[in-house]
């Protein structure tokens, strides 16, 4: 039996996991089985080492017995090169030899954590998933995972011998492709507003997407805006900039939608889920996955209700001549929010 070390690296907080690996004998299957579990504060921190050492203290503690993890694969918030990463958000230097030296573990290895969501797709359960469209599932194809959160992040994987190999992308920072006269009204609002001279679809698909979508319907006097919502935008506004905000201003946008309290953020987020099912169409042309595309991220969990409406499965189809092609496609969304997490796991037992 070997135990693993996981982890999901964020600016705000950072989740650890010990993980027992055994191996079936009749078909040398790996079982991964979580041990102990514990969520820390980031900012409490100077470094991840101190952070670890605490975490497998308590873990002794609570199992009543040491049980020194080999392997470790910490998901970070942010860009991974050559095993090294600078957090965005965080003032940590990680570097995974150091780790490894440090912690005294064999192997050591940072991954982005979308990279992280694309191996915790392998590992999630039935129940961790909606199924939007069952298509005609290849287990030999490419799986796409697409996922909007603070940003829009997208790759793909394939299994190749039982293991799968996942490769992340910039994808997000494509460029937006209005489909509507709306839709070329808001990339020519986000151009002049930012002063900019092409619009990613991140600044879409994204929660400052969100964010910006009604802002523009604002602008734009769509509708009368509701004094409560109005006044939450504001306050968040008045905030940029400053290092902590008082508002989540795509949730108030989402929640006032899904309850029907006000007409700028029920379009808003109809906007959002349409250019959010187009732009997963545009990644499943690319790469026809037909072992399945995934959506990850915190808001289409959040915002259930809104993406099985029939929005974006439409504009995922909606691809002209070649529509049906994308009928095939399995289409699922990712409840689990632990999902980055499954695949640190998952990418600590095959290193």
């Amino acid at each position: 039996m070997t135990y693993l070390l996981a982890g999901d690296i964020g600016g705000t907080k950072t989740i650890l996991r010990l993980v027992e690996a055994s191996t079936l004998k009749s078909s040398d299957q790996v079982i991964l089985k979580t041990a102990f579990e514990h969520t820390y504060s980031s900012q409490a921190y100077p470094d991840l080492v101190p952070m670890v050492k605490e975490f497998l203290h308590q873990s002794t503690e609570a199992m009543g017995a040491s049980h020194p993890p080999q392997r470790a694969c910490f998901a970070i918030a942010g860009p991974v090169v050559d095993n090294t990463s600078s957090l965005t958000n965080l003032a940590w230097s990680l570097e995974g030899d150091r780790l490894q030296a440090e912690l005294g573990l064999d192997r050591v290895e940072l991954i982005n954590d979308f990279e992280a969501v694309g191996y915790g797709v392998f590992g999630l359960a039935a129940e961790d998933l909606h199924t939007l469209q069952a298509g005609d599932p290849d287990d030999s194809a490419p799986v796409a995972i697409i996922g909007a959160g603070t940003g829009l992040g997208q790759g793909f994987a394939l299994c190749r011998a039982g293991r799968p190999l996942v490769f992340p992308s910039e994808g997000g920072h494509a460029d937006f492709a209005p489909r509507s006269e709306l839709e070329f009204q808001l990339m020519r609002y986000l151009l002049d507003k930012h002063q900019i001279s092409r619009v990613s679809v991140e600044r879409v698909v994204s929660g400052q997407g969100i964010v910006a979508i009604y802002q523009f319907l604002r602008d734009r006097e769509f509708a009368h805006e509701t004094p409560e919502i109005a006044e939450a935008i504001t306050t968040w506004e008045r905030q940029t900039g400053r290092s902590t905000k008082t508002v989540d201003p795509a949730a108030v946008i989402a929640i006032a939608a899904a309850e029907g309290r006000d007409r700028i953020c029920q379009k808003a987020m109809e906007i959002f889920v349409s250019a959010y099912g187009a732009e997963a169409g545009n990644l499943a042309l690319k790469l026809l996955p037909y072992g399945g595309l995934y959506v990850a991220g915190g808001i289409a969990a959040k915002n259930l209700t809104l993406m099985t409406a029939g929005q974006f499965l439409d504009a995922f189809t909606h691809k002209g001549r070649v529509s049906s092609l994308l009928d095939r496609v399995p289409v699922h969304l990712v409840l689990n929010p632990q999902v980055g997490l499954i695949g640190a796991a998952l990418k600590a037992e095959k290193l």
